[in-house]
C-alpha cells in the first residue's frame, strides 16, 4: 500500500469547498490559509494556463532586464505577468482577481501555482 504525501498547499481545491467572496480572502491570516482559497479562483483551465504563460513571460522579461539594463523590460514583465491574468479572470473566470485584496499573498500564490504546473504537482491526486 503506497502513502499519500501530504503537502502543506493544496495542488487544486477541494470540490466540497465553496468558492471564496473577497471578504474571506481579505481576512486570511497567513499564506496556508489564503492559497486554497486562491486556487478556488482559478478553477478555470484556461485561466491558469494564461496565468502559467504571462508568468513565464515575465520571467523571460526580468532575464532581460539584467542582461540589457534596459528599464523597459521591467514594465514588460509587469505587463506580461498582470496583463495575461487579468485577461484570463475577465474572459474565463468572469471574477476579481486576488491580487486587489491581497497583492502580496496573491504574487507568492501565483508563483506557487506556476510552479506545481511547471512540475505537474497540479495533475496529482
Amino acid at each position: 500500500m503506497r502513502a499519500r504525501h501530504h503537502t502543506r498547499f493544496l495542488a487544486s481545491p477541494p470540490a466540497a469547498q465553496p468558492l471564496p467572496d473577497r471578504a474571506r480572502l481579505a481576512s486570511c491570516r497567513d499564506f496556508a490559509e489564503f492559497y486554497p482559497l486562491y486556487l478556488a479562483e482559478h478553477r478555470n483551465g484556461v485561466n491558469r494556463r494564461l496565468h502559467f504563460i504571462g508568468s513565464t513571460l515575465a520571467l523571460a522579461c526580468l532575464f532581460l532586464l539584467v542582461f540589457t539594463a534596459d528599464p523597459w523590460w521591467l514594465a514588460a514583465a509587469v505587463g506580461c505577468g498582470y496583463g495575461l491574468a487579468w485577461i484570463g479572470h475577465a474572459a474565463f473566470e468572469r471574477n476579481r482577481p486576488a491580487t486587489f485584496s491581497r497583492p502580496l499573498f496573491s504574487l507568492m500564490a501565483d508563483w506557487v501555482m506556476w510552479w506545481q504546473t511547471l512540475t505537474r504537482a497540479d495533475r496529482r491526486p
